[in-house]
């Protein structure tokens, strides 16, 4: 409870697939998946998700007030000062002080703001539903820098004081987690301390921190 594990891995080993069965929108055919230290299969569906938030790289707006967005139709009960100050804690306090209409502002799906707005309103989402785990599968992959240094503010005030699971393809986006996953073809291929494994030259996660750091300098 409460430390951070990165996933990462090349296209297609089973990242995205370690969030969905921890929400358990897969099940196992084998084997248990644990969320502390109980079988997701033995608590309640509605309950389970009540204790997570996902965020994705695709966010999802509804055509409807800003106000019923971020709380998901009052699925979230919250107050207006609430929902105001999840949207400050993101970054968006400034925003919401320009719309004439605030809270209800009418948000006409994801195609009138930018993808760094609309994940930070995905990011307030979550904090509004407290849950205690949070699971991100690639949430800045479709951010310039710029809008990622944004985002990545709003992340370490959503997984403060929270278990989290940090699905990346971006590297950058692990140098805070405590712990390193890494995946091969649905396998564990190494599992520890991403201090560690990042100053192990024979590591897994070291030749992809190597491969990356090569990408970069190989891109004009």
């Amino acid at each position: 409870a409460g430390s951070s594990l990165g996933v990462v891995g090349r296209t297609g080993s089973g990242k995205t697939t370690i969030g969905r069965l921890v929400a358990r929108l897969w099940d196992t055919e084998d084997g248990r998946v644990l969320v502390g230290g109980r079988d997701v299969k033995d608590l309640a569906v509605a309950d389970l998700r009540r204790r997570i938030g996902i965020v994705t790289q695709d966010v999802e707006l509804f055509r409807t007030s800003l106000r019923e967005n971020l709380t998901v139709f009052g699925a979230h009960h919250a107050s207006d000062d609430d929902v105001a100050a999840a949207l400050a804690a993101v970054g968006l306090g400034d925003w919401l002080a320009t719309l004439p209409a605030g809270l209800d502002h009418h948000v006409d799906g994801a195609a009138e703001l930018s993808a760094g707005e609309a994940q930070l309103l995905a990011f307030a989402r979550v904090l509004l539903s407290d849950p205690s785990v949070v699971i991100l599968d690639e949430a800045t992959s479709r951010l310039d820098p710029v809008t990622e240094a944004r985002v990545e503010t709003a992340t370490r005030r959503l997984l403060h004081g929270r278990t989290a699971i940090v699905i990346a393809h971006r590297l950058s986006t692990l140098d805070r987690v405590d712990r390193i996953c890494v995946l091969d073809h649905g396998q564990v291929v190494e599992h520890g301390e991403r201090a560690a494994l990042a100053a192990d030259p024979t590591s897994a996660f070291a030749g992809l921190l190597a491969a990356g750091r090569a990408q970069e300098v190989a891109v004009p």
